[in-house]
C-alpha cells in the first residue's frame, strides 16, 4: 500500500452535524456484500449448501480466511478449481480497498485508510508494543456522537459498518504481521499502552518479527454500541476458536463508549468478558453536556452507574478515558470530584486513563500543561484510584485518539 498522504480521496457526503446534535440512526446506504464473517458457523454451512455445494466447504473457507489468512483463491488448493471462484465470490468478497498507509514510531505504528464498497472511508491503527500487538478499529464510517474535540465526531455519521467489515480490519492487520511489515515496538516508560487494561506485567515481550494480534480496541471511528448488532457479531467472530473465528481472547478486546447506558447493560448481559472503556471527559454534568453531548440523554451518574453494573456483572475492571483539555476539564477540583464519584460506588472496580488531548484541525482546544496533567493524576491517586496517562501513539500521522477523520488520511 502506498505511503502517500496526498492521495485523492472522495469528498465526504455526510453533512456536518449542528453543535450538540446526536445521530443514532445511520443514514441508509447500499448494504455491504454478504461475507463469511457476517455469518455464524452454522449459517456458513447453510449458505454454502444453498449455493449447491457440500456443507463442509464452509469449514474449509473459514480455515483459509481466519486461520491461514489467505488472500488469493489460487492458494485455496483444497477447494476444487471448478467451484473455488464461485465460493470466494459469494462468501469472501472484497470489503476493504486500501487507500493510504502511513507509519510512525519507527514503523511500529501503521495507520491505514480503507475505502468501503460504497465509497465511505474508515481508518484503523496497528501498534506493536513490547508485550502486545494492538489494533484500534472502526465500527462506523464517521460518528453520530458529535463530541466537539474529536475529529471523527465533527465529521458526522456516514453509515454503520457490517460485522464483516469490522472483522476485516483485524484480518488485514494479521496479514500485515504475518508478512513482517510491522516494526518492533519500543517500551513506553511513562504511559499506558493502548489495550493494556489487564495487568500483564508478567507477560513475555512479543516477538519483534511476525506475531499474533493480542488486543483489539473499538476506539477508532464510530460509537460501537450505536451499531450494536454488528459490533457484537464482530466480537463473536474475533473470539470464536479457529477456524470458526480468529480465536482471540475476549479479555484482550476493549469496547469503548461515550456512555450509551442501555448498550452498556446489554453488553454486560452478553456473557463475553470484554473490557469496557467509558469515555467520560468530565465528572460534572454542566461541562460534560458540552464535551460529550450524549450526556444530555444519560448523565454522568447514570453512565458511571452503568459502568459499575458492568463490573458487577462481568467482574471486569472498567477503564475511564479522560481527555485532558487545557483550562477546560483539567482542574484539580474536577479530579477530586471524579475520585469521589468513583469511590462512592466502590473500590477496585475502575482504572482511569487521562489522555493528553490530541490536536485536530480547527480545534479551539489544546492539551493540558504537563504540570497540570501531573497534578490531576496525583489528585486521583490520592483518592486511591489507579491512574495512568494514556500513551499517544501515532499523533504525528493523525492516528491518535480523536484524530481519525478519513479525509486527512
Amino acid at each position: 500500500m502506498p505511503e502517500n498522504p496526498a492521495v485523492d480521496l472522495p469528498e465526504p457526503t455526510t453533512e456536518k452535524p449542528r453543535p450538540g446534535q446526536l445521530t443514532f440512526t445511520a443514514p441508509r446506504r447500499g448494504k455491504p456484500p454478504r461475507h463469511l464473517a457476517d455469518l455464524s458457523p452454522s449459517e456458513r454451512k447453510e449458505a454454502v449448501e444453498a449455493l449447491g455445494h457440500k456443507g463442509f466447504r464452509a469449514k474449509q473457507l473459514s480455515m483459509h480466511y481466519f486461520e491461514r489468512l489467505v488472500e488469493s483463491p489460487e492458494e485455496m488448493t483444497d477447494l476444487p478449481k471448478a467451484i473455488r471462484d464461485d465460493l470466494v465470490r459469494d462468501l469472501l468478497p472484497p470489503l476493504l480497498t486500501p487507500l493510504v498507509q502511513r507509519t510512525a514510531d519507527d514503523g511500529a505504528t501503521i495507520k491505514s485508510a480503507w475505502r468501503l464498497h460504497d465509497g465511505a472511508i474508515v481508518e484503523s491503527v496497528l501498534m506493536r508494543y513490547p508485550k502486545r500487538v494492538t489494533i484500534c478499529i472502526s465500527s462506523q464510517a464517521g460518528c453520530g456522537m458529535n463530541c466537539p474535540f474529536c475529529a471523527t465526531g465533527q465529521a458526522g455519521l456516514t453509515r454503520n459498518m457490517s460485522a464483516a467489515e469490522i472483522v476485516e480490519q483485524v484480518v488485514q492487520a494479521a496479514r500485515t504481521l504475518r508478512h513482517g511489515d510491522l516494526a518492533a515496538g519500543s517500551a513506553t516508560p511513562e504511559g499506558a499502552e493502548l489495550g493494556s487494561e489487564d495487568d500483564d506485567s508478567t507477560a513475555p515481550p512479543v516477538s519483534s518479527g511476525p506475531s499474533r494480534i493480542s488486543n483489539v480496541v473499538f476506539m477508532g471511528m464510530g460509537e460501537a454500541l450505536a451499531n450494536y448488532k454488528a459490533a457484537i457479531g464482530a466480537i463473536r467472530r474475533l473470539t470464536d476458536p479457529a477456524p470458526d473465528g480468529l480465536g482471540l481472547s475476549a479479555r484482550g478486546i476493549t469496547m469503548s463508549t461515550v456512555g450509551l447506558v442501555p448498550g452498556i447493560d446489554k453488553l454486560a448481559a452478553e456473557g463475553i468478558p470484554v473490557t469496557l472503556a467509558l469515555s467520560l471527559h468530565a465528572p460534572d454534568d454542566e461541562l460534560r453536556n458540552e464535551l460529550v453531548p450524549i450526556n444530555t440523554r444519560w448523565s454522568v451518574d447514570e453512565a458511571l452507574d452503568a459502568a459499575y453494573r458492568y463490573y458487577g456483572t462481568t467482574g471486569r475492571r472498567v477503564s475511564i478515558e479522560y481527555a485532558l483539555i487545557r483550562d477546560i476539564n483539567d482542574h484539580a477540583w474536577r479530579a477530586d470530584l471524579l475520585g469521589e464519584k468513583l469511590n462512592a460506588r466502590g473500590r477496585g472496580w475502575v482504572h482511569v486513563n487521562p489522555i493528553p488531548l490530541n490536536p485536530t484541525p480547527g480545534s479551539k482546544w489544546t492539551a493540558s500543561r504537563p504540570g497540570v496533567e501531573q497534578q490531576f493524576v496525583e489528585r486521583l491517586r490520592a483518592h486511591g484510584i489507579p491512574t495512568t496517562i494514556r500513551d499517544t501513539r501515532g499523533q504525528d500521522i493523525d492516528g491518535a485518539c480523536g484524530q481519525l477523520a478519513a479525509a486527512t488520511a
